[in-house]
C-alpha cells in the first residue's frame, strides 16, 4: 500500500509546505494589498463597484471584500464562457482609488495556481486527480495506524523505549533510516492525521458526510443553502438614493464594528436570492465567522443553520475549521510553520518507508545465513585438524 500511494504522498505533502507561506508571500511580494490605516470609515460596497465596473467593463463582479484597517479592499470576477482565470480589482477601503488589476489564469502562469493544481490533483484534469489524490489520502491514513503497530515496543523496557523514541544517528545507514521512518513518524502521527482527514474531507462527499455524522451524535450534515428573499414585495422599498447592498452593508457594520474582514456577494441572479455578508472576526483566518442573510427587498435578517461560528454546535464548527485546520492558519504563524514541518515529514515518509523495504528485499534468507555459519564451522575444525 505504501508502494502504491508513495509517489502521490510525496507530491501533495511536498506542495502542501510550499503553499502553507502563499498568502504570506503575495503580501511580501504584492504592496498593493496594503493601505494606509485612517481614521475614517469604509466607503460603501456600491462605490467600490462602481471604480471596479471602469477597469472591468461588461463584466458581472463575483464577490467583493473588504480587509482590516491596513488591507486593500478588492472586487472579484471569474473567468466567463468556463475560462480558468480570475481578476481583481484592488481598491484603496477609504477612498474608492483604483490600485491594481490583477488577473490569474487565462494560460499565463502562476505559480501558486501551479502548486494547488499538483496538490489537489496531481495537475491532471480535476475529475481524475482529484479522486486518485483522495485514495492515496485514505492509504495514508490508513498507514498511519499499521506504521503505530510497527512503532510499538516489544517490550516497555529502557531499551525497547530508547529504539521508539530516540534516533540513532550514530548507527548504521539503515538504523538511521529506519529511525526517520519509525520515530519521526511516531512524533508527527497526529497532526499528520488532522492534515490527512481534513484533506479527505474535499477529496470525498462521503467522508465529510460520515465525519459530520460522527461528530454530531448521528445528524445528517445540511446542505449548503441560502434563504429566499420574499418576491412578493419586490419593488415596495426601492430607494434610487442607496442601494440595499450598501443598506445590508451598514446595517450589518453597526453589529460587527470590530469585524476583520468582510466578505459578500454583489451581484444577485434573480428576485429570490438574499443578499449575503460574512464578518471575519479575526485577521487572517476564515473560521471564526458571522454570516447574514437578509431579504434583497425588505432587509429582513434571516439565519440558517451555523451562521455564527461562536453559537454553532462542535459538527459544525468542525466544519468551518477545516480549511484552518488544514493549513495551519487556525494557530496563526506558529501553526503555519507546524503544518509546514509536518507536510515535509509527510513527504519523507514514503522516501524512508521505501528505503526500509528495499533493504528488507536486499536482506539474505535465514536459511542461508544458517548455510554460511555451518560452513564457517566446518573450515574452523578442518583448519584445527
Amino acid at each position: 500500500m505504501g508502494l502504491a500511494s508513495g509517489i502521490v504522498v510525496f507530491i501533495v505533502s511536498i506542495t502542501g509546505c510550499i503553499y502553507v507561506f502563499q498568502q504570506d508571500i503575495k503580501d511580501a511580494l504584492e504592496p498593493w494589498r496594503f493601505v494606509e490605516a485612517q481614521n475614517k470609515p469604509f466607503v460603501p460596497p456600491s462605490q467600490l463597484l462602481d471604480t471596479a465596473q471602469a477597469y472591468m467593463p461588461g463584466q458581472k463582479p463575483t464577490g467583493l471584500t473588504y480587509s482590516n484597517k491596513e488591507g486593500a479592499a478588492a472586487v472579484g470576477y471569474m473567468g466567463s464562457n468556463g475560462e480558468e482565470d480570475f481578476t481583481a480589482i484592488f481598491i484603496n477601503p477609504y477612498t474608492g482609488e483604483f490600485l491594481q488589476k490583477q488577473t490569474e489564469g487565462k494560460g499565463e502562469f502562476d505559480f501558486f495556481h501551479f502548486i494547488i493544481d499538483g496538490h489537489r490533483a496531481l495537475w491532471l484534469p480535476y475529475e481524475i486527480g482529484r479522486p486518485v489524490v483522495g485514495i492515496a489520502t485514505l492509504i495514508f491514513v490508513l498507514l498511519l495506524f499499521s506504521g503505530l503497530v510497527m512503532w510499538w515496543p516489544k517490550k516497555w523496557n529502557k531499551s525497547g523505549i530508547d529504539k521508539s523514541f530516540k534516533i540513532k544517528w550514530n548507527g548504521k545507514f539503515k538504523r538511521v533510516n529506519y529511525d526517520l521512518h519509525n520515530v519521526v513518524g511516531f512524533y508527527s502521527l497526529v497532526l499528520a492525521f488532522v492534515l490527512a482527514v481534513t484533506g479527505l474531507v474535499w477529496s470525498f462527499e462521503w467522508f465529510g458526510n460520515g465525519l459530520y455524522y460522527l461528530t454530531s451524535g448521528g445528524e445528517e450534515k445540511p446542505g449548503h443553502h441560502h434563504p429566499h428573499s420574499d418576491v412578493t414585495k419586490a419593488g415596495m422599498f426601492a430607494d434610487d438614493t442607496v442601494s440595499m447592498l450598501d443598506k445590508a452593508w451598514y446595517k450589518t457594520l453597526a453589529l460587527e464594528p470590530d469585524a476583520q474582514g468582510w466578505y459578500m456577494t454583489p451581484i444577485l441572479e434573480d428576485e429570490e436570492d438574499a443578499i449575503e455578508l460574512t464578518a471575519y472576526q479575526d485577521f487572517g483566518s476564515w473560521y471564526n465567522r458571522n454570516e447574514y442573510y437578509y431579504d434583497q427587498h425588505t432587509l429582513e435578517l434571516y439565519r440558517v443553520q451555523g451562521d455564527r461560528y461562536s453559537e454553532a454546535s462542535l459538527a459544525d464548527q468542525l466544519v468551518m475549521l477545516n480549511y484552518d485546520m488544514h493549513v495551519g492558519i487556525v494557530w496563526g504563524m506558529p501553526g503555519k510553520i507546524l503544518a509546514f514541518f509536518i507536510s515535509l515529514i509527510c513527504a519523507s515518509l514514503p522516501i524512508t518507508g521505501f528505503m526500509v523495504w528495499w533493504n528488507k528485499k536486499k536482506k539474505p534468507k535465514k536459511k542461508n545465513i544458517l548455510v554460511e555459519g555451518q560452513q564457517k564451522k566446518g573450515f574452523i575444525k578442518t583448519a584445527k585438524a
